[in-house]
């Protein structure tokens, strides 16, 4: 048996080890928030939701204590199939005091909170149609407004059946109201988010109170059971971003819909070769959190695991093409550790806080398979960097490395491509483009199939083609 073969095989085996001595392994972050329904206790909702449980505290700031309250909005049931929908937004602010206002076709129950790290206000809404413009919230630059208490805001579907708006605080504040008042009989209804200046002692009292009232309210999650596993290798497709997370957005180009586009085309050519079982880690408009992609990836038995993103850079329009990450302790250079600085607040972005993963496997199995899981990404990489060549552009340094939370699966081989630059003219045409993106996606699904022929045989992947570089030799883990 060739040295390649048994790195393959040896990989494999410590992965089911690994999978065996530890099931729970990835902890899908903090999943609690309060929910009050008309007095203090509150119940949690079930842990099969892959995102926190909606929550509610509300601040008295005069006697600067803290209690559940009721939203003083009565919820109106909309028809069958329909949902609230918020069609405007506006900020109201002027000295210590600032107001968030939404247009809304129905009535909601609206719950709230502030979280640190960045400062920010979080409200939580059963799911809703926001017809706005998505840079609505967007901060605007000095010296054309001066930034209050608001500076920024965000909406958008946290998860099935569950919508958020994010509030970027300019300074701390403490939330007085978030709730409904109706303004007609016929509905239309105005939901009013209304914030206090306080000093920064008390702002984090308050989050530390509802970080331990919302703890102690959380239900421990059920442990998921792995997926059996498929006959085929299992093909994991992340589009980056979802929901609330809209990713870069530049004039009128938002990366989570353009890399969902470009996953789906993906996702249908290997469904179609037969040969794979291809899943996404979402299938619609709805935020992911990071850790969650990696359990899916690692409960799913994933065999590769390629997260989707569009990158952008404000001050540097003329660099374009794509770039295919894998995951390290230190980064390549200083653009890759940007990068992923930048993807890896996702959460952040969604309104989720801070937590830190909990380690699974250690020792000598998990450095092993680590190593023989990073050799199988790198060659991968290397293989996809090779097929992109036909379909476009590719970034003059386009093989790098970062610490990416979304790659961490310790036995998953993993690569995060960055299909170019929404903010280069052309990469940015190229995106929208349905020709392009069938071409491209066809030769990510050409490169992941040169890459299980070439694990599964052992031997060097060639292109038909003499203009192309062999794409190599599978990598054994190394001494």
């Amino acid at each position: 048996m060739s040295e390649s073969k048994k790195s393959s095989n040896f990989l494999w085996t410590c992965t089911k080890a690994a999978r065996k001595a530890n099931p729970g392994r990835i902890n899908g972050g903090e999943r609690f928030f309060c929910k009050a329904v008309g007095a203090a206790t509150a119940r949690a909702l079930g842990a099969s939701m892959a995102v926190l449980a909606a929550g509610w505290l509300t601040i008295l700031p005069p006697a600067g204590r803290y209690f559940g309250l009721r939203a003083d909005a009565a919820t109106v049931k909309s028809k069958l199939g329909e949902r609230p929908a918020a069609n405007a937004a506006r900020i109201e602010q002027s000295g210590d005091r600032a107001k968030l206002i939404f247009e809304l076709s129905a009535p909601l129950d609206a719950t709230a909170f502030v979280l640190a790290d960045p400062d920010r206000v979080i409200v939580d809404l059963p799911q809703t149609d926001f017809a706005l413009d998505p840079d609505a919230g967007k901060a605007a630059d000095p010296p054309h407004r001066k930034i209050g208490l608001i500076a920024s805001f965000r909406f958008g579907q946290l998860a099935p059946g569950k919508s958020r708006i994010v509030v970027d605080l300019g300074a701390p504040a403490l939330v007085l109201r978030a709730a409904c008042d109706k303004l007609d009989s016929g509905g239309h209804t105005r939901l009013i988010i209304e914030l206090a200046k306080t000093d920064r002692r008390s702002f984090q009292a308050a989050v530390q109170s509802a970080r331990i009232q919302l703890a102690a309210l959380a239900h421990p999650n059920k442990a998921q059971k792995p997926e059996p596993e498929s006959a085929k290798p299992v093909i994991m497709i992340d589009p980056g971003h979802g929901g609330i997370d809209r990713g870069a957005m530049v004039k009128g180009l938002i990366e989570k819909e353009l890399v969902f586009d470009f996953a789906k085309a993906v996702a249908a050519k290997l469904d179609a070769d037969g040969r794979f079982k291809v899943v996404m880690t979402r299938d619609d408009d709805s935020f992911v959190p990071l850790s969650e992609r990696v359990r899916m990836a690692r409960d799913g038995n994933a065999a590769l695991f390629v997260s989707i993103h569009a990158d952008t850079l404000s001050s540097a329009a003329d660099v374009s093409g794509a770039t295919v990450y894998t995951v390290s302790d230190r980064a390549s250079d200083a653009e890759a550790a940007r990068v992923a600085e930048k993807e890896n607040q996702s959460d952040a972005a969604a309104g989720l806080d801070k937590t830190e993963d909990a380690g699974d496997v250690s020792g000598i199995l998990f450095d092993l398979t680590r190593r023989e899981t990073r050799a199988y990404s790198h060659f991968f990489a290397h293989t996809l960097v090779n097929y992109w060549r036909v379909a476009g552009r590719l970034n003059k340094n386009p093989r790098r490395s970062a610490g990416f939370r979304v790659l961490n699966a310790p036995d998953v081989p993993s690569v995060l491509l960055e299909l170019g630059y929404l903010s280069n003219e052309k990469d940015g045409l190229a995106l929208t483009s349905a020709q392009w993106r069938d071409k491209a996606s066809s030769q990510v699904a050409e490169a992941i199939k040169a890459f299980f022929s070439a694990r599964e045989s052992g031997a060097t992947v060639t292109k038909t083609n003499p203009e192309w570089a062999p794409v190599g030799k599978i990598p054994s883990a190394g001494p």
